[in-house]
């Protein structure tokens, strides 16, 4: 396919869903599945209009779904509801610790002893769908920064926090391939790859975060009363935090999560301070005289980086999402459908996903029903397809290579069309069934 071609499939795309928006909001398919249904279309599996080669092109798509991902952390960080604490988010940090790890070992097992995959081979390639998905799961996510629902917080929290606890695993997976150093008895990939990289993260993402929420208050407010371009400041954080973080070898898109969460609830600290009434002028205010706190008393009402930023990085994660998928359809051949690779995706979404689920969520206070919607709603997406490039990039022999891109496409063209086409009756379903259930 050649430029004036493409520039027209993705056009037209963006004009008919632009147009059907509101018909395509209660339709019971997803926006997913309609990019992949026209990426297959104009694919080799049919009209043959286009081929993009995963194998070829995997530094371009290495970077792409590396873009697309970062910022979707941005977006989902910016948007939970409550601060980090070990009690609310209890839930969503075993899903991204146990639970992925009790996901990459079944996968592990599955390639090793049914598909007869090297155990190298078997480890990196759970690390790569183990990976809840952050861009492909908006319809299972966190919808605003003010929505507390519990079971939409746990699964975006979770999405946000195992694209980067996959990394270790990606690692381990290459380390056992011969493709980087792990060190004597895995006492590096320990020491670095798993305690460094995740603790620096965290903190250079925490501190950074913090550090934007305070600048961004006292500029935009007296003397200074600057005007900031908030869509600047969120993709300089996002590109800052990344590459700092990066550069120190520890993992960027965990250090970005963090930095969007640590932006907003120290910028809805500083709101809820800056509306508290002083003590002198509770004092000098008469009997029955109201005491004006700002701009309905609301912190979510004042101005923040974190919101004013929201918008534009949620119309760059759909246009990511649109691109994408369709170049998924666009790599896929009749003949990737293969017993061996469908086996697999059915394997991880009922078994591997449901089975790490419960126990990774066994010793949590959250009620059954949400426990069952999130061990179906294990969305597989453009975070798999980054760790794929990324494993690629390191010299992946090709033979493994183009066993794992298909595997890999297959699983993610199968989640698209089971939770795309389950995820609203399900959801419809669940809040029938029973009242929303909120953060604590």
């Amino acid at each position: 396919m050649n430029n004036a071609l493409w520039f027209m499939l993705v056009g037209g795309l963006l004009l008919v869903m632009g147009l059907t928006h509101t018909v395509l909001k209660r339709s019971p398919v997803t926006a997913a599945i309609i990019y992949l249904a026209v990426g297959l279309l104009v694919g080799p599996s049919v009209l043959n209009l286009m081929h993009f080669n995963p194998l070829k092109e995997s530094a371009l798509l290495e970077v792409l779904t590396e873009g697309a991902v970062l910022i979707s952390l941005f977006s989902a960080g910016v948007k939970m509801p409550v601060p980090f604490s070990f009690a609310r988010w209890r839930a969503p940090i075993l899903l991204a610790t146990v639970s992925m790890t009790l996901t990459v070992a079944m996968v592990a097992a599955f390639a090793f002893y049914v598909l007869g995959l090297p155990l190298g081979a078997g480890v990196l390639l759970g690390a790569i769908l183990a990976p809840t998905d952050p861009v492909l799961a908006t319809d299972v996510q966190i919808r605003h920064p003010g929505d507390r629902d519990q079971l939409r917080f746990t699964l975006t929290c979770e999405a946000g926090m195992n694209d980067g606890s996959a990394f270790p695993f990606v690692m381990l997976g290459l380390g056992l391939l011969g493709l980087h150093e792990l060190g004597d008895f895995g006492l590096r990939w320990i020491l670095v790859d798993v305690l460094w990289a995740t603790l620096a993260a965290i903190l250079i993402g925490g501190v950074a975060g913090i550090a934007l929420a305070r600048l961004g208050w006292k500029f935009r407010r007296a003397p200074h009363r600057h005007e900031l371009l908030d869509d600047f400041l969120g993709l300089g954080l996002i590109g800052v935090v990344y590459g700092l973080t990066v550069m120190v070898h520890a993992w960027g898109f965990l250090a970005v999560f963090f930095a969007a969460v640590a932006l907003r609830q120290a910028e809805l600290k500083l709101a809820r301070n800056a509306l508290k009434p002083s003590a002198g002028a509770t004092e000098t205010a008469g009997p029955g005289a109201p005491v004006s706190a700002g701009p309905a008393d609301d912190p979510d009402s004042l101005h923040t980086v974190s919101e004013g930023s929201l918008v534009f990085k949620e119309h760059l994660e759909r246009l990511s999402e649109l691109v994408l998928v369709l170049l998924v359809g666009g790599s896929m051949f009749l003949s990737s459908w293969s017993w061996p690779a469908v086996g697999l995706a059915l394997f991880l979404f009922l078994v591997a996903r449901p089975l790490s689920v419960l126990v990774g969520m066994w010793f949590t206070p959250a009620p059954w029903r949400i426990r069952g919607m999130t061990a179906w709603f294990g969305v597989r997406g453009i975070g798999s397809l980054y760790y794929l490039m990324y494993a690629i990039q390191h010299e992946l022999p090709e033979t493994l290579a183009l066993q794992m891109i298909q595997m890999t496409l297959v699983v993610v063209a199968l989640s698209i069309l089971l939770h795309g086409v389950s995820v609203k009756p399900l959801m419809a379903h669940f809040w029938r069934r029973g009242k929303q259930t909120p953060v604590p």
